[in-house]
């Protein structure tokens, strides 16, 4: 056997073991992976679309590649093999996510004058500045603009405030005090 053949098997062993150490969003230890219907839904559909659509077609890419012969220098064939375990990464990351999704859907939020998670929240900063912005769950941070995840420093410190309430924003530069200006919730089954 020669030494490319065992790397590779090493190298796809390794990428196999991945258990999501090396996640961008980890979850702090012994919380929920809270999520809004649609970050759920979106994340579902990806991997679906992972299982269905593109994991087949790298397959059929590699299968045709190996049959060109030489594979150590068969830019189709490393790039195909590269392209699954990035796939199988992200369908494993996905698939172990969706399994500890805790659903919350914040239209049914009936605290309404208080910062939950799913609110819309316009805050005011010390220099007079106004921020909106919507807390969301760590997955869904990338969906748009002034999404927050619900374990951030600023949603940490608005969670449970009232409109009127000045709450305290620990910064590197020291405490900042929010002023919460306005609470919003969504009226049926979505985010704002």
């Amino acid at each position: 056997m020669s030494k490319a053949w065992v790397n590779e098997n090493a190298r796809d062993a390794a990428a196999d073991d991945d258990d999501g150490a090396d996640d961008p969003r980890p979850l702090p230890p012994g919380t929920k992976n809270h999520i809004t219907p649609q970050g759920y839904d979106r994340m579902q559909r990806e991997l679906q679309n992972l299982l269905r659509v593109e994991r087949p077609k790298i397959v059929e890419i590699v299968h045709w590649a190996a049959g060109n012969g030489d594979r150590s220098e068969n830019g189709d064939y490393l790039y195909g093999k590269k392209r699954l375990r990035e796939i199988d990464r992200r369908m494993r990351f996905l698939s172990k996510r969706l399994e500890i999704a805790n659903v919350v859907d914040a239209s049914q939020q009936r605290h309404r004058d208080q910062v939950f998670f799913g609110a819309t929240v316009t805050y005011a900063r010390e220099d007079g500045t106004e921020n909106t912005v919507t807390i969301v769950g760590v997955d869904e941070t990338d969906m748009g603009p002034g999404r927050i995840s619900w374990v951030s420093p600023v949603a940490r410190a608005l969670l449970k405030a009232r409109e009127g309430d000045l709450v305290s924003l620990r910064t590197p530069a020291g405490l900042e005090e929010l002023e919460v200006v306005s609470i919003s919730y969504p009226a049926s089954g979505g985010i704002t």
